[in-house]
């Protein structure tokens, strides 16, 4: 609507996080959490369940009301070519899980999921490691690799099941600038001992190395957080060891997301964090 008269009913003041499955989603959870401690008591977000085939007719119906949307699986890389203009972070990764619908009427995709791991770790201390591990190699790993790529200063090693997905991981670090060396999967319990592990596997994946945790393991990401704690987490948190949890990343970026959508920062991150735990308690009570 570059150009043209807005009214009220035009102002941007709607969002939604799309996806297939989308049922579990905790986004409107966090992102109504952040209206409400912003007064945005006009704003809403939604969900709706879209798939790949969907998505096209779905951008091309947005109105001037739209603020942005955040985007899960499996719409991240089909998002891209819908998109009037993607950031630097979104391409490095060929991956868009926010898109910012401005007063213009362009559509801008990110990637908030790669600074929301780098915030996440800053928040436990976190600036810097010399070396680290992944465990999986899909596209969180992806991301997860990006943002190593602002935190390692060393070779990152990357666990996984087949030779085609550490050809893939090896081709992310030449593009991302790291240096990335693959591993077997059934060597996975070394990966343990490295200053920073980051979990990138569905649920379950990792419970059998929850007995390989060392006696003084140094920092887990665990990108799960339901259920939570993993055995993973669960025994690292035992021994003593610094753990950030999915829920962590989700909330980071979603306050990324917020920032964008709304033009209003900081972003209440306690806030939208405690709604997230609540959340997520009362789904664990409901079992």
């Amino acid at each position: 609507m570059s150009g043209a008269t807005r009214t009220d009913g035009d102002r941007r003041c709607r969002a939604a996080v799309l996806g297939s499955p989308i049922g579990h989603s905790l986004s409107p959870v966090l992102h109504r959490a952040a209206y409400g401690e912003l007064g945005l008591h006009d704003w809403s977000y939604d969900r709706f369940e879209i798939d790949e085939a969907a998505l096209p007719a779905f951008i091309g119906k947005l109105g001037p009301e739209w603020a942005g949307l955040s985007l899960t699986m499996p719409l991240k890389r089909a998002v891209i070519p819908l998109l009037d203009e993607v950031s630097e972070t979104a391409a490095s990764v060929e991956a868009v899980n926010t898109v910012v619908c401005t007063e213009d009427g362009r559509r801008v995709g990110d990637n908030t999921d790669i600074p929301g791991i780098v915030a996440a770790l800053r928040e436990r201390g976190i600036e810097q490691v010399e070396s680290a591990a992944i465990l999986g190699a899909g596209a969180t790993a992806s991301s997860a690799l990006a943002a190593l790529a602002r935190v390692c200063t060393g070779e990152v090693v990357a666990y996984v099941r087949s030779e085609a997905r550490a050809a893939e991981m090896r081709q992310w670090g030449e593009r991302l600038d790291i240096e990335v060396r693959t591993a077997d999967w059934s060597d996975a319990g070394q990966a343990l001992r490295a200053p920073l592990v980051i979990a990138t596997t569905p649920a379950g994946t990792t419970d059998a190395l929850a007995p390989s945790v060392p006696e003084r393991p140094a920092t887990l990401f665990d990108v799960l957080y339901d259920p939570w704690p993993t055995d993973l987490a669960a025994r690292w948190s035992a021994y003593g060891g610094a753990v950030v949890s999915g829920l962590d990343l989700l909330v980071h970026q979603a306050v990324l997301q917020v920032e964008q959508m709304t033009g209003l920062a900081p972003a209440p991150v306690d806030a939208m964090r405690t709604a997230g735990e609540k959340s997520l308690a009362a789904r664990q009570d409901g079992r």
